[in-house]
């Protein structure tokens, strides 16, 4: 018996590589996933019926947000009714930007910007690059690429389960409608080949990505 549905976007809006990461990482959660793809050229496109039978709805990363956006506009509405009610979004790296609003799905009581542009960033480039961030008491080693942090509107509820050194956050999972938003700027979904392919030292898998699964998953 399989369990939940989840969807994995790729297309365009992504780069090769960048789905097959967080696919896997859904197949190693303790959730059972059946994790399919939706896409423009997928079996299942990125519409409201075939979004309204699955559990969770993943955005991976990829390239920038002004070339992505274009290719998703118009499924704005329905990814925005889907997690209204009471679906999870996931939001890797790119996946992140476009939970905001500026452009975006508009999903985060706040938006996002990259953290390389924040004051004491520990990196200052849009190149591949490793970046620490810190929470539940530990500190993780990331794949990061240019990835955003998300800033909160005063009084805004959302569980913050990252922070960069900086402390600007790095992973949050927030509600929105009847269902939730997880997002997060670096690639703690990054298979070992993406560290050894540009010459970064692999790091230890600190937990990350599942910590965020878990969390946008729990009820």
């Amino acid at each position: 018996m399989s369990g939940p549905l989840a969807l994995v976007y790729r297309g365009p809006a992504t780069t090769e590589g960048c789905p097959e990461a967080v696919a896997h990482l859904l197949k190693s959660s303790r959730w059972d996933f059946d994790v399919r793809y939706v896409g423009p050229d997928e079996d299942l496109k990125l519409k409201s019926k075939n979004l309204d039978g699955a559990a969770l709805y993943a955005q991976p990363g990829g390239g920038t947000l002004e070339d992505a956006y274009p290719h998703l506009k118009k499924r704005r509405d329905a990814v925005r009714e889907f997690v209204a009610g009471g679906g999870a979004y996931l939001g890797f790296c790119l996946g992140g930007y476009l939970a905001g609003a500026t452009p975006g799905f508009g999903l985060l009581p706040g938006d996002t910007d990259q953290y390389i542009g924040t004051k004491a960033a520990t990196v200052s480039h849009d190149g591949n690059a490793l970046v620490r961030v810190y929470g539940s008491g530990r500190a993780h080693t990331l794949f990061f690429q240019d990835g955003p942090y998300f800033w909160l509107e005063p009084g805004a509820a959302a569980q913050v389960l990252a922070r960069y050194a900086n402390q600007e956050i790095a992973a949050l999972v927030t509600g929105f409608g009847a269902g939730k938003v997880g997002v997060v700027g670096p690639h703690p979904e990054a298979t070992e080949d993406w560290f050894t392919d540009v010459g970064l030292a692999v790091p230890r898998d600190g937990g990350l990505g599942l910590e965020l699964v878990d969390a946008v998953m729990a009820r």
